[in-house]
């Protein structure tokens, strides 16, 4: 069973796999609070028009070329849903559709035989070490973030006016999660892809809310749930070919949140 980790791919695959579960999950439970879960789906189409200028520019690494532009879109989707100009459901979707369709638009027109498709399905051949490196980075952050300031996270998420009367600076900590998601998406992409990534942002936040309650038991909750999909998804991708890595963490992620979904029902079936 050990030899998938006799391929540096896998183990590739497997590190950055888990570094990114475990900030979709954190990340994933703020926004899905704060009602921001489609966030990722829209950076991730951000992402994947992004990057196929880019790709048709032919910059070099054109996924990471992206990345200032996907850390632009979510500070600016923060900014017009603050102000209230555009409610944030209808800022995501005219974003992401129009980014979407750019990135369809560039690749076809060019006339090139640009093969975008593993940057909309995934491909764990595409994660590299440079990968690792940025994701481990991302990761401490994240987890400084959420340690060092998980007091005025807690409140900032629940009740962002009452934060702001206690002189707690909220536009500070929606800016730094919102970039922080938008590093993620990216990185994601490489193993999830475009229309993948925000599963891993959303499933494992909704899964653990089925049956915690208390902030601290959903998140870590959330954690295990993501990372155990993760792996799973990994592991029946090599075992069983021709099976797309990114498809199977999120089917995996569906059936636990129908367990959940499950036990949550007979637990109140109970109490009552």
């Amino acid at each position: 069973m050990l030899d998938i980790f006799s391929y540096s791919f896998m183990v590739n695959a497997f590190i950055v796999g888990v570094l990114i579960a475990v900030c979709c999950a954190l990340l994933g439970v703020v926004l899905v609070l704060k009602r921001y879960s489609m966030i990722g789906d829209g950076l991730s189409h951000v992402g994947f028009g992004a990057l196929s200028i880019a790709a048709v520019l032919n910059l070099g690494a054109p996924l990471y070329a992206a990345l200032p532009v996907v850390v632009f879109a979510a500070y600016f989707l923060l900014r017009i849903t603050e102000k209230g100009k555009v409610n944030a459901d209808a800022a995501i979707a005219l974003i992401s559709s129009s980014a979407l369709a750019i990135g369809v638009f560039v690749a076809s027109i060019n006339g090139t035989n640009i093969d975008l498709q593993q940057y909309m399905f995934g491909s764990i051949l595409a994660v590299g070490q440079g990968d690792i490196i940025i994701s481990a980075v991302l990761t401490v952050l994240v987890l400084f973030v959420f340690v060092v300031f998980y007091n005025k996270i807690f409140a900032v998420t629940f009740d962002e006016s009452f934060a702001r009367a206690t002189g707690i600076h909220t536009s500070v900590y929606n800016i730094t999660v919102s970039i922080l998601t938008a590093v993620t998406v990216v990185v994601g992409m490489r193993m999830l892809g475009t229309l993948l990534i925000s599963a891993l942002i959303i499933f494992p936040a909704l899964t653990s809310m089925r049956v915690c309650k208390r902030f601290k038991a959903v998140v870590i909750t959330s954690v295990v749930v993501s990372v155990f999909c993760v792996v799973a998804g990994l592991f029946t991708s090599y075992y069983f070919e021709n099976i797309p890595v990114g498809a199977t963490i999120v089917i995996y992620n569906l059936g636990v949140f129908l367990v959940f979904a499950l036990v949550s029902l007979i637990l109140k079936a109970r109490n009552k």
